[in-house]
């Protein structure tokens, strides 16, 4: 997808000016209809919003609402339903057809690709060869998928909006019976890599109702990323409020942890992005124009004398964003919380049943099921499968994605790993523990570089003091047989558990 913006090349002020005039008309589109994008509708439609402003396309052979439990429809206005469907259709000799793909990209200025990661990036390719069909190659795509994309023949994982770097990115934080309160309100944030884009794009989406209020970005690679890791986090997040409700000390750092680390992560992936240089100082204007605080946020360290560019925490000016991460992390006082979030709480009470880890994902996911939560929308776990690859491909630090790394090991790792990641998981200790130490970056690294500097004198003393403690520690143990001794404490579960990530990933 070579160019994905509102504005053809043009020179001509009044062309442009007919186009600003366009889109202030706009119509938004939502493709591929599940619980957000409906939860949206029918707010749309309580608000009393006109409805032609956002349409609905289902996927071919699914039902408008049929993402709803009969529960919640039944707790539905009739005549919002009713709007929200004619949202879905459109008139058609006499009658009312259901709206496609190509219905949406001929009527909106803006289509949203909802699905999940299963079938986004097949309905891209299919958007985009619609566009060119159509001549409407200035109808912008974005997505709101929340895992991570991979190529099978590859063999490679990946950041979707990384790997097509022109994709928009629409992200909040929401919860889809809130969003049927007619007195909740909510935030979002539009991410576009063009300013001027992303502004417009935003404003489209925060007048299709009053209790959502959208917001312009530009890190749609940034905003994908988290979305991803946050779905995981929240996985976790579910497991220590079900497991760890009667130690609520270790609630708070495990929470705490949990947002920090999804933001490092995300601030470590920003710096891979291709379009880093353009995504500063090729803009119509100024990031503190679109809202940011300021124009780059970033961080640093002292490598072999010099300052290396290490991280960009400009993205986390975006409000929504951050309030995403730590809004699918919490227990909700009405209503349930997010369906990763319920997958952990499913794997908490599995897991004190049975006393231990899952066999493997199929048994977790078959756990879930059995609670009524549909894999297919478990997007946390689906992101966990290709957990290896994605932290490899960035660069991930290990300490800064230790909660993922163990969750990762608690279904993935040998008979072994998993005994070591249910102790920690299930011990309020270990895991307090695991927490304060994990974050810390390894002891490995250090020595590992001292290897490569040894002309530097602090990195020889540092390997001679590590070799003469050594040496000191076998004679006193051959004096007094304290070598025995030590080898009968048994090593914390925390500790092992650390070993065995740093080895392993």
């Amino acid at each position: 997808m070579q160019s994905n913006g509102f504005f053809p090349h043009s020179l001509d002020r009044n062309q442009v000016r007919q186009r600003v005039w366009e889109l202030e008309r706009g119509k938004v589109g939502f493709y591929s209809v599940g619980l957000y994008p409906a939860s949206l509708a029918y707010n749309c439609a309580m608000q009393q919003r006109d409805e032609d402003n956002l349409l609905l396309a289902p996927r071919p052979g699914r039902d408008l609402l049929g993402a709803f439990a009969q529960s919640a429809l039944d707790g539905m206005d009739p005549q919002h339903v009713a709007s929200v469907e004619r949202m879905g259709t459109h008139a058609h000799e006499g009658g009312r057809r259901v709206n496609s793909l190509a219905d949406l990209l001929k009527r909106c200025e803006l289509v949203v690709l909802s699905a999940n990661s299963n079938h986004v990036e097949e309905d891209l390719h299919e958007a985009c060869r619609l566009r060119e069909e159509l001549g409407r190659q200035h109808v912008v795509l974005a997505c709101l998928a929340g895992s991570f994309g991979h190529d099978n023949i590859a063999n490679e994982s990946y950041v979707l909006c990384e790997k097509v770097p022109s994709l928009g990115f629409f992200s909040g934080f929401h919860r889809h019976g809130a969003l049927r309160n007619p007195l909740d309100s909510f935030t979002a944030n539009f991410c576009h890599p063009n300013a001027l884009t992303a502004l417009l794009g935003a404003r489209m989406l925060d007048r299709l109702s009053p209790n959502i209020q959208v917001s312009a970005g530009v890190h749609n690679v940034e905003g994908q990323y988290i979305k991803a890791a946050k779905n995981m986090s929240s996985v976790f997040a579910g497991f220590g409020y079900a497991y760890h409700q009667d130690n609520p000390g270790v609630l708070p750092t495990l929470l705490t942890l949990l947002l920090d680390q999804c933001l490092d992560q995300a601030a470590t992936v920003s710096m891979a992005r291709r379009n880093r240089q353009s995504l500063y100082n090729r803009q119509p204007f100024a990031l503190t124009e679109l809202g940011y605080g300021v124009q780059r946020i970033e961080a640093a360290l002292v490598r072999g004398g010099d300052m290396e560019k290490v991280r960009d925490h400009t993205f986390a000016q975006l409000t929504a964003m951050v309030a995403d991460v730590r809004g699918s992390m919490m227990q909700p006082v009405s209503g349930k919380p997010t369906r990763n979030f319920q997958a952990g709480q499913v794997m908490a009470e599995r897991m004190r049943r049975e006393q231990r880890c899952p066999q493997s994902m199929e048994e977790l996911e078959r756990w879930c099921e059995d609670e009524g939560l549909r894999k297919g929308g478990l997007e946390g776990l689906k992101a966990l499968r290709y957990w290896p690859q994605i932290a490899r491909k960035y660069a991930i630090p290990v300490h800064d994605a230790s909660m993922v790394n163990l969750l990762y090991m608690a279904i993935y790792g040998n008979s072994a790993t998993k005994d070591v990641a249910f102790s920690v998981m299930t011990e309020s200790r270990e895991l307090s523990n695991y927490c304060q130490e994990s974050v810390r970056p390894t002891h490995s690294r250090r020595y590992a570089e001292a290897l490569q500097n040894l002309e530097q004198n602090e990195a020889m003393d540092l390997l001679v003091n590590a070799v003469v403690a050594d040496n000191a520690r076998r004679l006193i143990g051959d004096d007094n047989g304290l070598e025995e001794q030590d080898g009968a404490n048994e090593t914390p579960a925390y500790l092992r558990a650390m070993n065995v990530i740093e080895n392993a990933l």
